[in-house]
């Protein structure tokens, strides 16, 4: 391994500068802004490095999947599967950037844009590992297939279909996702799985217009009645009200919760970097880290009404709108939970709400005793010194359609740093650790082909 790690250290530059070119490419899959151009990019920057590539379809106005693959000759047998996406969340708001979104600015040991970290970053450290052996070996120790979708910032509403579709060009025997942490004593997350998700809107429209605020006393405020209504779902501590929520949902197991327990959290650390005094419920220690990783959510991630502009204006808004996401654990299902939901407003006198779902993604989680954690766990140990296992993420991807169409074992391990500002002004990410990670990469490679 000495030469093709040496192969990572001189070809930091490359690296560096093939990074740049993808995050001057914007690619907002929420606009749909750059996405053609930016899965054309990838194709290019794989062709450059030796793996044969290709976009793959559905339809008209699906964003492609970007599919490269190179086959070794010395393991046909053992296929390694790299998901990560080339689109970003959306930049705004752009007066809070430091330095323009998109440039790309390389500042000492940091490198400034959005998709630095998520997952342009990420998707780099794949490509130059695979680069690393080709230069020195002309092989690679097994099978390697890259699977980069263009929609994964607003759903992966597609990522199954295309799954399905592509069942046997996507097979593969394990897969490594598409982002990883690094916690603040850089230290990587060996993640074993993801909450799931159900993204949905609530709105009401009580008027045909905005009217002036001194008919309060006869017009209902639709603002108030969303308030009403979003205050019945949860409460003060986070627990969700509605019937039936936690009735599937699988309960952290003995051997999950040893896990966890083991794995440090700094408090203090993550406090300070949110500005925050406490967590919600008071909660601290384990039952802190038992929250992260096993926990449902319902946050509301936005709320519109009315003016909210500079100054005052006394209106009475016409309609209002409320965002709501809910992370789920394993065996909960979203075209269930959003039943429930329904049910559940209408049980308490909120039929005239409208409720909009974007997208509904299940949880997944790989066994801590399947094979493959142990040789990505090596390999994390061999570049950063020393590795946490972690249980399962806080967020969510779609990863239980891998698992339920591929079959195949997903691991994340990754570059971006805990608090790198992904999806927030002045993302970022490190050089040191997209070196450490490329070569991790190498490392799995190597291990996936021996064993």
């Amino acid at each position: 391994m000495k030469p093709i790690l040496q192969q990572v250290d001189s070809g930091m530059n490359s690296l560096i500068s093939d990074l740049q070119k993808l995050i001057r490419q914007p690619s907002v899959s929420a606009k749909n802004e750059g996405i053609e151009e930016c899965a054309k990019l990838c194709k290019k920057i794989l062709e450059k490095h030796g793996i044969k590539s290709e976009l793959l379809r559905l339809g008209k106005g699906v964003a492609p999947i970007v599919f490269g693959e190179i086959k070794s000759k010395k393991n046909p047998k053992k296929t390694l599967l790299f998901y990560n996406h080339y689109d970003v969340q959306p930049a705004e708001p752009f007066d809070l950037w430091e330095h323009p979104p998109f440039s790309g600015k390389k500042i000492g040991n940091k490198i400034f844009g959005r998709g630095s970290s998520d997952d342009k970053g990420e998707l780099i450290t794949r490509i130059k590992a695979v680069d690393a052996f080709l230069k020195k070996t002309g092989d690679v120790p097994c099978n390697i297939k890259f699977l980069i979708e263009g929609e994964e910032e607003t759903g992966s509403a597609n990522i199954d279909a295309y799954l399905k579709k592509f069942k046997k060009k996507f097979a593969c025997d394990g897969v490594i996702w598409e982002f990883g942490y690094v916690d603040s004593k850089d230290r990587p997350i060996v993640g074993l799985g993801m909450k799931g998700l159900l993204y949905v809107e609530l709105s009401v429209k009580e008027s045909i217009r905005d009217a002036h605020s001194s008919l309060a006393v006869l017009i209902k405020n639709p603002a108030w009645r969303l308030i009403e209504a979003v205050h019945s779902l949860r409460d003060s501590n986070g627990k969700i009200l509605i019937k039936d929520w936690y009735k599937e949902a699988e309960p952290l197991s003995k051997n999950d919760i040893k896990l966890i327990n083991s794995e440090p959290f700094d408090e203090n650390s993550f406090k300070k970097e949110f500005g925050i005094k406490s967590f919600l419920g008071n909660k601290s220690g384990l039952e802190a880290k038992k929250a992260l990783v096993g926990d449902p959510t319902c946050n509301v991630a936005g709320f519109i009404s009315g003016y909210t502009g500079n100054g005052a204006k006394t209106v009475l808004p016409g309609e209002a709108m409320v965002k709501i996401d809910f992370r789920l654990v394993p065996k909960m299902n979203p075209k269930k939970q959003i039943q429930r939901l329904k049910s559940h407003l209408k049980a308490i006198g909120f039929s005239d709400i409208s409720v909009k779902v974007y997208h509904g993604e299940a949880a997944a989680r790989t066994s801590p005793s399947d094979p493959f954690v142990s040789q990505v766990i090596d390999a994390a140990n061999k570049s950063y010194g020393k590795s946490i296992l972690n249980v399962s993420n806080a967020g969510t991807g779609p990863m239980y359609s891998f698992v339920n169409v591929l079959k195949a074992p997903c691991i994340s391990i990754g570059s971006t740093y805990m608090f790198a500002r992904i999806h927030s002004p002045n993302e970022f990410t490190r050089i040191d650790l997209l070196k450490k990670t490329t070569k991790c990469i190498c490392h799995i490679m190597e291990n996936f082909g021996k064993n």
